[in-house]
């Protein structure tokens, strides 16, 4: 077992228990042998009974304290609820109180087969305690119930799907707690997802809203496509999936352009890292996978650590403060060497700044984000909250037979920039002479939800526009500009590479066309960098109830490097980017011509 693989296995354990401890400390907590799935949010939830969906089991009890803000109330609304009441309520049922301990009072007390409604329930104050009792009995789903404050009245559940809302575009609030065992999605972003994906997971997948936060998701509804693919993003895996009659998307505030790792905009001297590894092949050739080479989509080899480098590092600098709101991964994708991390760190930080590492949300610890489970399939992490600063470094902490990474970052110019000021100076990366090994043993990989076999299929993460696209697109674009857009800025160093972004766009990062046309287009890819920012099953007859009321190192220097042209070479053909260099035209000859898909086309399989 290599140097490193130990100890990153290690922190990935101690991380999922550190984390669920505090997610399910952050609102009170829970007690009892009868509790199920639990996530409780500062100010939204879901839980369930013990099994759900299955039957749960007799004689078991479950109390969850929630408490939210003071000048806040609760609602709580049910995706699910299946509770046999043969004792009309007296051995098996659900109870909600108004505050906690001693001095709770009741709200009422619930129980019936196959309950559906609509209307929410309200605490009368900001505390309330939720208690499932079960006692002898034959059948039962139990319950799945999701909470918010009561400013979010438009709350749905972690059981909604798309199919279940007819208008064109609407805006609801997801609860946190919403990647479940309870459903699946089919589809990604740019092209959207399946009517039949679970909404707020595909938020999730999507990176619009948190797992452990919840948060606000603006949907489109368009004509469905013939097929959906399968990625992993966020700890989501999406499923392949058939034709629909509509799918979904999401609108954003269109903070995640390409900042340019693939295109070459970000420089070979602006990406460093902790060691090199190269060596001699037994034919004689001399490899080395330097950082440069951390580009993804590139092909050929990418970065790869010394074995014994503990902890590894990649690191980029974008030169000045960028709003960073996602990255996106790969391992060697070279067939005969099967090196990918499967979990990193990521860490920040501006000029004369000490490094900060990216935290779980509401808590003190590090956040280990889900890498890659082979060394060719993309998978997207989002940051929410974004990150502001102008250096980020990968640390991963388990990885398979090499810590090797291809990257891109995502995101955009901050509203407010910093002023860059010059880094700091840096050591040369160690070097390695070992040959790779070719073997089959892997380190634990973590527990992906909702796993599926993805195809060899293209992979394509379109951006959004930005600044002066907007105003001048046609009716043939994917794109929908946003009414109202807010004012612009610009750049205080005035180099024109950033100016007044769009307000709001869609997180499809494109809209499919109207049902009434006769086909869809894909969605334009532009780097952002080189341009202006600018329930279950029907129910049977309901027989409810209700009874009472580490420092930068780098080859060279990193303050006298000068940012690659846009015109880099990105070493690939599959996927190109528009240029960053704005042309002057009439406004009549922007119409954008929409790339068709191309073939996946399968990576090399010789070493560089």
């Amino acid at each position: 077992m290599e140097a490193g693989t130990v100890r990153g296995t290690r922190i990935r354990k101690i991380g999922i228990l550190f984390c669920l401890v505090a997610t399910f400390s952050s609102a009170s907590g829970q007690k009892g042998d009868g509790c199920g799935h639990t996530v409780l949010g500062p100010g939204s939830g879901t839980l369930a009974s013990i099994n759900y969906p299955q039957t749960y089991p007799n004689n078991t009890v479950c109390e969850w304290e929630i408490r939210v803000q003071p000048s806040q109330r609760i609602i709580f609304k049910f995706g699910d609820f299946d509770i046999e009441d043969s004792t009309s309520c007296h051995m098996s049922y659900l109870r909600l109180y108004n505050g906690i301990g001693p001095s709770r009072s009741e709200i009422d007390k619930y129980c019936g087969l196959g309950i559906q409604w609509e209307k929410a329930i309200e605490s009368e104050s900001n505390e309330v305690t939720v208690q499932f009792m079960s006692g002898i009995h034959i059948s039962g789903r139990g319950f799945l119930v999701s909470y918010s404050t009561s400013n979010e009245s438009d709350l749905i559940t972690c059981l909604d799907k798309g199919s279940h809302f007819s208008e064109p575009e609407f805006s609801k609030y997801c609860p946190a707690g919403c990647l479940t065992p309870f459903g699946d999605i089919s589809g990604t972003i740019p092209h959207g997802y399946r009517d039949s994906s679970l909404l707020c997971m595909a938020g999730v997948h999507a990176g619009v809203v948190s797992n452990f936060l919840g948060g606000r998701i603006n949907v489109v509804i368009s004509k469905g496509i013939p097929y959906y693919e399968s990625t992993l993003a966020n700890n989501v895996s999406s499923k392949l999936g058939p034709l629909s009659a509509s799918l979904f998307t999401f609108k954003t505030n269109g903070c995640y352009g390409t900042l340019g790792m693939e295109s070459g905009i970000i420089g070979d001297s602006q990406i460093n890292a902790s060691s090199v590894l190269q060596w001699h092949d037994p034919s004689g050739q001399f490899h080395i996978w330097g950082p440069e080479k951390a580009r993804l989509k590139k092909q050929g080899s990418p970065w790869a650590a010394f074995h014994t480098d503990e902890p590894p590092w990649l690191q980029i600098d974008l030169k000045k403060e960028k709003k960073i709101t996602g990255i996106i991964t790969t391992g060697s994708t070279l067939g005969e060497y099967s090196f990918y991390v499967t979990a990193y760190r990521i860490l920040s930080r501006d000029d004369g700044q000490e490094w900060k590492v990216y935290k779980e949300a509401n808590s003190d610890l590090d956040k280990i984000f889900q890498g890659n489970s082979n060394n060719d399939q993309e998978v997207r992490n989002n940051f929410i909250p974004p990150i502001l600063a102008r250096y980020i470094q990968i640390n991963p902490v388990q990885w398979h037979q090499k810590a090797a990474l291809k990257v891109e970052l995502l995101g955009c110019q901050p509203v407010q920039p910093s002023l860059a000021r010059a880094p700091s100076q840096s050591l040369p990366p160690r070097l390695s002479t070992e040959i790779p090994p070719k073997f089959d043993k892997t380190t634990f990989t973590p527990d992906v939800k909702n796993n599926s076999v993805t195809p060899n299929v293209t992979k394509e993460y379109a951006q959004p526009l930005v600044a002066g696209v907007a105003g001048t697109l046609r009716q043939k674009s994917t794109f929908k500009p946003e009414e109202d857009s807010e004012p612009g800025y610009s750049d205080p160093d005035g180099n024109g590479h950033y100016d007044a972004p769009v307000s709001e766009i869609y997180h499809a990062y494109a809209e499919p066309l109207p049902a009434s046309s006769p086909e869809y287009a894909t969605p334009i890819i532009m780097e952002i960098s080189g341009h202006p920012t600018g329930t279950l099953g029907s129910a049977a007859a309901s027989t409810f109830k209700s009874v009472g009321s580490t420092g930068p190192s780098v080859v060279g220097s990193l303050s006298t490097s000068l940012p690659r042209t846009e015109g880099a070479s990105t070493g690939q053909a599959e996927y190109d980017t528009p240029k960053g260099t704005v042309v002057p035209m009439p406004a009549e000859e922007l119409v954008y011509q929409v790339p068709h898909s191309v073939p996946q086309i399968p990576a090399t399989l010789a070493a560089e």
